[in-house]
């Protein structure tokens, strides 16, 4: 049986992917949607070095999963992409879901140049953590008028040491199965770094016509995706 370990991005927790996981569950799969330490119903839980890859590791082995796919959506390819490898066997499956994509020694922060000094400077007005997005500022990705306040009250401001925290990776990224899943509203082409990953054979992209969160804005077709990935034999 495959079970699906998901992560959603920067501000959220497991709640995002509840219509995700509806679909998936009626098709007969498992699923498991993490929250993050620091966020939602965690956000009191202390964040250090690691925290997060630990919280998607721990998670899959205190179950005792195998045959696992990981997801994880913007940020949380940071993690996830991490957690993939120290998962080992138990691994069938990772998705990147319109995210960053961890290198070794570099945090989501460094690996975003053009964006770094705005985000510190949040960080640091709002005692450390990230501020979530206003309503107006998910206007452009593709929403509904229902949509955007249900992420705007479910968000929860996320801990900015997490942002700077370096990967971790002993091997290159391209050797893991994997799917990066791109959303063409929040720009037609993957970053460069993922273009360099998926010309691996053991990558493949698929686009979907989506915003940045299609957990809220597409889930059936994000559960679709998720359904048909090649699993690791």
């Amino acid at each position: 049986m495959t079970h699906y370990v998901m992560v959603a991005g920067a501000w959220l927790g497991g709640w995002a992917w509840d219509e995700v996981a509806e679909e998936l569950r009626r098709d007969g799969h498992t699923v498991h949607p993490v929250t993050l330490s620091g966020l939602a119903e965690k956000r009191a839980v202390p964040v250090g070095r690691q925290t997060h890859v630990h919280d998607i590791v721990d998670e899959v082995e205190r179950l005792g999963l195998t045959d696992v796919v990981l997801v994880g959506h913007s940020y949380a390819g940071i993690p996830v992409g991490q957690a993939a490898e120290r998962i080992g066997d138990r691994l069938a499956h990772v998705v990147f879901v319109d995210s960053s994509v961890p290198a070794d020694g570099e945090s989501f922060l460094s690996a975003w140049p053009s964006g770094r000094a705005g985000v510190e400077a949040a960080i640091a007005e709002h005692d450390g953590f990230w501020p979530a997005p206003t309503a107006s500022q998910c206007a452009a990705e593709g929403l509904t008028d229902a949509e955007i306040p249900r992420f705007v009250d479910g968000a929860t401001p996320h801990p900015g040491v997490t942002l700077a925290d370096p990967a971790v990776l002993t091997r290159p990224l391209g050797e893991l199965p994997a799917t990066y899943v791109k959303c063409l509203l929040d720009g037609p082409e993957p970053d460069d770094d993922v273009v360099e990953l998926l010309k691996s054979d053991r990558w493949r992209l698929v686009e979907l016509e989506s915003g940045h969160w299609p957990m809220f804005s597409r889930p059936r077709e994000l559960a679709r995706i998720l359904a048909e990935v090649p699993l690791a034999s």
